[in-house]
């Protein structure tokens, strides 16, 4: 038997539910989010943006929500303009990989993982105002040295970026 689900409080972007003894957070308004592999020749796209709720700077996958400001709005539509909006390059193609929980225990919130290929540099990026993102393009074959001294540099390495590390980890 399902016990009933709580919120406890909503803001603009989520909202913190409570389930019996559990507590997690969530979307509000069933806003998603669409993560972006953009991958050519032998290179991968990475962002890096300060997190507020980290207190540092983060390296990551290009990330945007999808139907935050277009409700109905496609997750490939979505996942092309933020990737150009974050990194200035603009995809030929975006293909869907599949959705993803990114922390199960805690949010609610899973994510699309889409594959940008055909990448034309049509501006620098950097994101909207405020979000002074650093636009860097990777060599797969030096990601391990890259994510080891961005780490030494004090930054943050999101989770998904295992997707790319699966190699030099499993050895």
């Amino acid at each position: 038997m399902s016990e009933s689900v709580e919120t406890v409080w909503q803001g603009k972007f989520i909202t913190v539910r409570k389930q019996g003894t559990w507590e997690y957070v969530g979307r509000a308004r069933n806003i998603q989010a669409a993560v972006i592999l953009a991958v050519e020749a032998g290179e991968v796209l990475l962002v890096e943006q300060y997190r507020v709720p980290l207190g540092r700077a983060c390296i990551e996958l290009p990330a945007g929500l999808v139907g935050d400001e277009t409700e109905g709005e496609a997750v490939t539509v979505s996942a092309a303009r933020e990737l150009e909006e974050e990194t200035g390059y603009r995809p030929a193609q975006i293909e869907v990989i599949g959705e993803f929980c990114s922390s199960p225990g805690m949010v609610s919130e899973s994510f699309t993982l889409v594959r940008a290929t055909g990448l034309t540099r049509v501006s620098d990026g950097g994101g909207v105002p405020g979000e002074n993102i650093t636009v860097h393009r990777v060599a797969l074959a030096t990601l391990p040295e890259f994510i080891a001294a961005k780490r030494a540099e004090g930054l943050a390495v999101d989770v998904k970026l295992l997707l790319l590390l699966a190699a030099s980890i499993l050895g």
